[in-house]
């Protein structure tokens, strides 16, 4: 038998990354603007943002994500009042696909919100320093790094337009009123919804203390199904998880400046501001004012005048 193998046609591909940020800002932060002749967006991850786009202004919420074409300029702030959560990712690409994504603001949904997460975690393994500096020009991958983490984070970013193009270019059906595409079995689906439900629970709770017995009951699921879902969903234990959820809230208390580390740690049901010091250092390498500090940093240099950022 003689075979004959085809070759692939690359219809979207992203050819260099330019920066890849998750950040966590201060209610009161605003990035004064830039442009660039390459490809940015930005995603909201908790909370909401106003953005600039050329002449236009949007707010976006949880879960929208908007896209800036090259030479695009664009800016975003917080609202003032609450301490928003950003993922900012920009690239090139010269794929005739990207013209589609021109002025637009969609909606992730599950898969997409786990194909950023992919691209978060993998940028973790391959990029030196942290992701949350808004002044951060040249990437540096990391002189020891997992087999393959750059192309992982290519592959990751060329699926996700890829999705997004699939799902929202067809202009018969109202992008809004586009159902999800079934992407898991029913069990899948069910698990999620149970992950998805029992988060919410324990959102409602954070200022007190829970156990395992008390989330089973009034969640209805038992013991060892519950841990097996968080295992699942998280890779941790559904206490772990929980302590984790106070300490992202109280960073972003911290970051809201309304209240002292001592209020915060009162709000969020711990026992003693050193309880909440060593959890809150255990969980970010960090202690409460080490963090405050870091963060202060940040939005204190968004207030000094930038230096032309244009395409270089």
């Amino acid at each position: 038998m003689t075979y004959k193998g085809i070759s692939f046609r690359k219809e979207l591909l992203i050819d260099q990354l330019f920066s890849l940020h998750y950040f966590e800002y201060m209610s009161t932060f605003s990035f004064p603007g830039e442009s660039h002749n390459f490809w940015e967006f930005v995603c909201v991850d908790k909370g909401e943002v106003t953005i600039g786009a050329g002449d236009q202004i949007y707010t976006l919420k949880k879960g929208d994500i908007a896209f800036h074409e090259p030479n695009e300029f664009h800016w975003v702030k917080a609202n003032g009042s609450i301490a928003p959560n950003l993922i900012v990712i920009s690239f090139s690409s010269k794929s005739p696909i990207m013209n589609f994504f021109r002025k637009k603001i969609l909606r992730t949904d599950d898969f997409a919100r786990s194909l950023l997460a992919r691209i978060i975690t993998e940028a973790g393994n391959f990029l030196e320093g942290r992701l949350d500096d808004p002044y951060q020009t040249v990437l540096r991958p990391k002189s020891s790094q997992p087999p393959a983490s750059g192309q992982l984070i290519q592959l990751y970013l060329e699926e996700l337009m890829i999705y997004f193009y699939r799902k929202y270019s067809d202009l018969s059906t109202p992008a809004e009123e586009k159902p999800d595409k079934p992407d898991k079995t029913m069990k899948e689906n069910i698990d999620t919804e149970v992950f998805n439900r029992v988060v919410a629970y324990l959102g409602q709770h954070l200022s007190g203390r829970v156990t395992i017995e008390t989330i089973c009951k009034d969640n209805l699921i038992g013991r060892s199904q519950l841990q097996k879902i968080f295992s699942k969903k998280s890779g941790l234990g559904i206490i772990e998880y929980f302590s984790n959820m106070k300490i992202e809230a109280a960073k972003e208390l911290i970051r809201t400046e309304q209240m002292n580390f001592t209020q915060i740690s009162e709000k969020l049901g711990y026992t003693s501001i050193h309880y909440f010091s060593r959890q809150f250092k255990k969980v970010t390498g960090m202690t409460p004012s080490e963090y405050a500090s870091s963060i202060k940093a940040m939005a204190d240099r968004s207030h000094r005048p930038q230096p032309d950022q244009d395409s270089e």
